[in-house]
């Protein structure tokens, strides 16, 4: 399946996963799984999985997620040795280059994180 699945649609079965992503069924079951504990997916009786509304931000999500990209970025950037100059200007110049993407909550309109290049 090449497409995105909407809200309410009915997700693959572990099985279908698994034999399409070409996994083991207990690793597509783990995926699934983890979707569902995540509210990306819900569990409907009598008729299966099925694609969840986007889940609202728990407590401590975004703080989880800016750690996790936050250590991400500054791997990457000493890896490639800039220093933390380098990194504040990058990121400041991104962060006003991107002002004009983001919707008014302050999310990019495709939902994803902009990728920080050193300019």
């Amino acid at each position: 399946m090449n497409r995105q699945l909407l809200p309410g649609e009915q997700f693959p079965s572990v099985r279908g996963l698994a034999a399409d992503l070409k996994i083991h069924p207990n690793t597509a079951l783990r995926i699934v799984q983890h979707l569902i504990q995540e509210r990306w997916l819900e569990v409907r009786p009598g008729i299966g999985t099925v694609v969840a509304q986007r889940p609202t931000p728990r407590e401590g999500d975004k703080e989880r997620l800016l750690d996790h990209e936050l250590e991400q970025l500054i791997v990457g950037a000493k890896r490639v040795g800039l220093n933390l100059g380098d990194l504040q200007s990058a990121i400041a110049a991104r962060w006003l280059h991107g002002e004009g993407r983001m919707s008014n909550d302050g999310d990019r309109n495709d939902g994803s994180l902009p990728a920080l290049q050193p300019e």
